[in-house]
């Protein structure tokens, strides 16, 4: 059995074609499957949109509340209340091919696979500012949540993205869920989560596979090509990858954070030099959020170091 796991917030609008697009998904009609929707205490119709999905296709929806404000606690509840042995991830601003849920979990029939990882397109076609590169070394289209590796199926040694991905649900009982301290709130777009989770994974030995065929639709909002948006995703994206480091271990009884940000701060005038001296419109602005980038993990290094927050799942 096949689980689909879609939380959602105060987007019904988009939540609604979102559902619609998987509702509609094709399958062998050996397969059974359900959709575990988790309103993670939305303000506005979403109940309804679910409720109204209920009475449409009997049998084929649940209707989830967690209160618990953050995405990671979303999930968590989806994958404890999952009846599938697959758990197929969505948001609630992409739609999906009709093949998508069958493209996506049939891999996992292979048993060297933990999970997939699939394509995630623009909805429309995106005008990208002069200052913004979608492709190339200095690429940021995973900051619109965009991912693709390419037509060919094959082994995937980096992370999917947490909108269009799939494991078993024994790796989550074997691994732990996903960590309540990463993924967006309201007020924080720290995310991760999802990469932290695959990169345990891998440190356990676990294999993925990446599944071209599996193909999602993302919204991508004229909002997200601002450059303060961008911005704010790199200083975030800096706190999130300090938040994914397990170890405090220490030398000589100084935590090895503290030499990290050593490392950084003496590093800042040669990064800022990079920014400034740039011509290149794409390479500048790349190097501007790098910088940012620095100034987030800096942030959250030092607001470790004094106060230790937990790092639960």
């Amino acid at each position: 059995m096949i689980s689909v796991i879609l939380c959602t917030y105060n987007r019904c609008a988009s939540l609604a074609s979102a559902l619609e697009s998987v509702l509609v998904s094709i399958l062998p009609s050996a397969v059974e499957w359900e959709i575990v929707c988790v309103d993670n205490n939305s303000k506005d119709q979403t109940r309804e949109i679910v409720e109204d999905a209920i009475l449409r296709h009997p049998g084929r929806a649940r209707y989830l509340f967690e209160g618990r404000q953050g995405k990671s606690h979303a999930l968590n509840l989806g994958i404890r209340e999952a009846r599938g042995e697959v758990l197929a991830f969505m948001d609630d601003d992409v739609t999906v091919e009709p093949n998508w849920l069958h493209s996506l979990t049939t891999p996992l029939r292979a048993p060297e696979w933990a999970g997939v990882g699939g394509r995630i397109l623009p909805a429309q076609a995106i005008t990208a500012p002069s200052w913004l590169a979608l492709e190339g070394p200095q690429s940021m289209a995973g900051m619109l949540a965009l991912f693709d590796l390419g037509d060919q199926a094959c082994e995937m040694h980096r992370a999917p993205f947490g909108t269009n991905m799939a494991f078993r649900k024994s790796m989550f009982e074997k691994y732990g869920g996903f960590l309540t301290n990463m993924g967006p709130c309201p007020g924080s777009e720290m995310r991760n989560e999802d990469i932290e989770f695959a990169e345990r994974l891998f440190a356990g030995g676990e294999r993925l596979w990446y599944e071209p065929s599996a193909i999602v639709y993302h919204a991508v909002p004229e909002v997200r090509l601002k450059k303060p948006y961008f911005l704010a995703f790199w200083f975030d994206h800096g706190r999130a990858q300090v938040r994914m480091w397990k170890k405090k271990s220490a030398v000589l009884g100084i935590p090895r954070r503290f030499f990290t940000l050593l490392k950084l701060g003496l590093s800042l005038p040669a990064r800022t030099l990079r920014w400034i001296l740039s011509l290149n419109s794409q390479r500048r602005f790349f190097y501007k959020g790098f910088l940012w980038m620095t100034a987030g993990t800096m942030i959250e290094i030092w607001r470790e170091l004094t106060h230790s927050p937990d790092q639960g799942a």
